[in-house]
């Protein structure tokens, strides 16, 4: 059924497949990064001084940015410390669902081969009353939109 209204997008849901089987893993109040842009080249034209040929190239998609409360033991944090710390690296798959009223997906994207990149945590200030937020930034291969 399509909406003729614009969606809110505060009510999602990331779930990671073979990792995070907790609900504090799948729990985030922020969800950026997924973004594709065509890259191009530019190629001029022999004789042909007026203009040149941008032909498109390849997909470049940016990091997924996702943004949590700080938590101290999760199995997501284990993932991203494990590549960090020994290197081994075990991409993974996720999905990302913007949500309707009764917590059903309105549309979708499955993220494919997804590494850890970088892992931070909000500064720590004794003036302020504020949660410690961690962030994780996730490289990927790609992105594609789920039927829901």
């Amino acid at each position: 059924m399509m909406s003729s209204y614009p969606h809110v997008s505060f009510y999602f849901s990331v779930s990671f497949n073979g990792i995070g089987k907790s609900s504090i893993d799948t729990q985030f109040q922020s969800v950026g990064g997924l973004s594709v842009e065509m890259q191009t080249e530019n190629v001029a034209e022999g004789g042909e001084n007026r203009f040149e040929h941008i032909l498109p190239v390849r997909s470049k998609y940016s990091d997924l940015v996702l943004k949590r409360g700080l938590f101290t033991d999760s199995e997501l944090i284990h993932w991203c410390f494990d590549a960090f710390e020994s290197t081994i690296i075990k991409p993974v798959s996720l999905n990302i669902s913007m949500l309707n009223e009764e917590g059903t997906p309105l549309f979708s994207w499955h993220v494919v081969h997804a590494w850890p990149k970088k892992w931070s945590v909000s500064d720590l200030n004794a003036e302020q009353n504020a949660l410690a937020i961690e962030t994780f930034e996730l490289n990927y291969r790609y992105f594609r939109t789920l039927k829901t």
